[in-house]
């Protein structure tokens, strides 16, 4: 009896110790799995906090934040991309100067001959390099040339702003233009500026305020003045010259709203060549902004700003400057976008354009052939216009500054390149093809444009000869005439393509189509200066010919 009781009780405290030790797991399960929960719930809620605010304001912006760094304080993510287009570090220096593509295409010459570029023409680099690389190339430090040139390659809408504040007879000190906008002194200051020499307007640019009156150096270096010769359009640099403060290549005030951080266009090229854009009637199907605008009552002028959808402005802040445009001292700089987007149209609108004499709009005058030329800039815009992916809604942002993740916040890729380095983001979010595919595609289409463009080039080259033999022969100007005119046709076409920076991927069709033609007037051209160096061509009337025989002749 003592012994079944004593077993029973053992059981009864075994089974208890049992009841404890599981009562314990459960507790320390649940205490587990509300302490993974609750790490959960919160994390989510920073992700989301994150997301609705991925910047941090510690730097107050104003409009005249245009260096760089403060921004970077709220957006180290952006600014971190936007420095990316330097590559590893900012080379200067001639020996680091990329490719001449005069040395790579020697007709590149023949094409530019008694323009700047026949002296001096490279390929293009990042974002980092726009002001130091037009600074130190010999177009601007050989050859006189307009502040014109600065639209783009310097951060100029301070400048534009302070300048056109002045001339409208309003305050332009620090406080005003930190203050406000204001786009109509902007295209005020630009229209001022336009003509006047480069050098004067960029050491205007360096004198205006950045918003860092402390801070010396700029984010990257700023070209030598005049370049690696200590030149300015040929002549040797004052002993006493010097530029003081600060200038910048395209910052985030260039397309950026500092109050907002909103897209905003601010360059008055791109305002005033859209308002003409929008006032022709060229269909411009994939712009619905300038289509609805021209459906309305059409009281105020097209606003890019206003009227263009979020969409639209991931192109239009690109198109400030990726376009074709006139840049030089006989006129203010335009965008010819009156006729629409398709080449001819920009030929058509060139055409017709006459400089502020009255004489006939050119950018040059040939220097073997005396042919009046138009030089086609970087259409960038107005060949992908024409292509698939403007038609599909997609932007240039889309694929140059892919969206990306940083933590939970999805941003816009700042370091701006070819799609090729980022296939993944760029390509593969709406093609469901093997990247090695989509590489290939890529290269078939560039291999094709390259291609056609070197017989282009070749085609031009044998135009040329022709056309000086039938100069040395005696052929008149009057007899002349119609031959330059194809020559001006057959360059502004091979130009058209060779400048604008896809290789025609942006429009491959567009870019076979301008090529053909380009090869057709140069053969046009060519065989009338011929005619013009022979003579007149014999008669064939008394050839023989051989009569019709069947399918198979004997």
């Amino acid at each position: 009896m003592d012994i079944h009781m004593t077993y029973n009780a053992r059981g009864r405290q075994a089974g208890l110790a049992k009841s404890v030790l599981l009562l314990g797991a459960v507790f320390l399960v649940t205490a587990i799995a509300a302490l993974v929960v609750s790490h959960l719930l919160t994390s989510v809620f920073e992700r989301k906090q994150e997301a609705r605010s991925p910047g941090v304001r510690v730097a107050k912006l104003d409009e005249i934040s245009v260096d760089p760094q403060p921004w970077g304080l709220n957006w180290p993510h952006h600014y971190d991309g936007w420095k990316a287009t330097a590559g590893d570090k900012f080379y200067g220096g001639s020996s680091a100067m990329p490719e001449s593509k005069l040395d790579a295409q020697p007709w590149l010459r023949r094409l530019y001959a008694g323009y700047a570029f026949s002296i001096d023409y490279r390929e293009a680099r990042g974002h980092a390099y726009m002001l130091y690389d037009q600074g130190v190339t010999e177009r601007v430090t050989q050859k006189p040339q307009a502040g014109a040139c600065l639209h783009c390659h310097g951060s100029t809408n301070v400048l534009y702003r302070k300048v056109g504040l002045e001339a409208m007879g309003l305050p332009a000190d620090d406080a005003a233009l930190a203050e406000d906008f204001n786009m109509p002194a902007v295209i005020r200051g630009f229209q001022e500026l336009s003509q006047r020499p480069y050098q004067e307007v960029l050491a205007m640019l360096y004198a205006v305020p950045d918003g860092t009156p402390d801070d010396s150096e700029p984010v990257f270096p700023t070209p030598p003045p005049g370049g690696f010769t200590e030149e300015f359009a040929g002549k040797a640099l004052p002993e006493e010259h010097a530029l003081e403060g600060d200038a910048h290549p395209v910052t985030c005030i260039d397309c950026h709203n500092p109050d907002t951080m909103a897209l905003r266009v601010t360059r008055p090229g791109l305002v005033l060549g859209m308002q003409a854009l929008a006032e022709g009637d060229a269909p411009v199907p994939h712009l619905p902004g300038v289509e609805a605008w021209r459906r309305g009552d059409r009281e105020q002028p097209y606003d890019v700003n206003a009227d263009s959808s979020r969409q639209e402005m991931r192109s239009m802040v690109c198109a400030q400057c990726h376009v074709e445009y006139y840049c030089a001292a006989g006129d203010t700089l335009e965008f010819p976008w009156s006729q629409g987007l398709r080449m001819e149209n920009l030929e058509t609108h060139w055409a017709s354009k006459s400089f502020p004499d009255g004489s006939d709009f050119l950018d040059y005058r040939h220097g073997e052939t005396g042919a009046p030329i138009f030089k086609a800039q970087h259409p960038e815009f107005e060949l992908w216009s024409q292509g698939i992916h403007a038609r599909s809604g997609v932007s240039c942002a889309d694929c140059h500054m892919p969206y990306e993740t940083r933590g939970a916040t999805k941003m816009s890729s700042h370091n701006v390149q070819s799609p090729m380095q980022s296939v993944n983001t760029s390509c593969q979010t709406c093609h469901n093809v093997a990247e090695a595919e989509l590489r290939e595609r890529v290269y078939r289409i560039q291999e094709t444009t390259v291609t056609l463009t070197e017989r282009a080039g070749a085609a031009m080259t044998e135009m040329l000869d022709a056309i000086l033999e039938a100069q040395a022969a005696g052929a008149t100007d009057t007899e002349l005439a119609p031959v330059l005119e194809l020559q001006r046709k057959a360059m502004w076409r091979l130009d058209y393509i060779s400048s604008e920076n896809s290789r025609g991927f942006h429009a491959d069709q567009e870019a076979a189509r301008i090529l053909g033609e380009s090869m057709d007037y140069s053969r046009q051209a060519q065989a009338a200066a011929l005619r013009l160096r022979a003579g007149s061509a014999p008669a064939t009337d008394d050839l023989p010919r051989e009569p019709v025989e069947g399918v198979t002749p004997r």
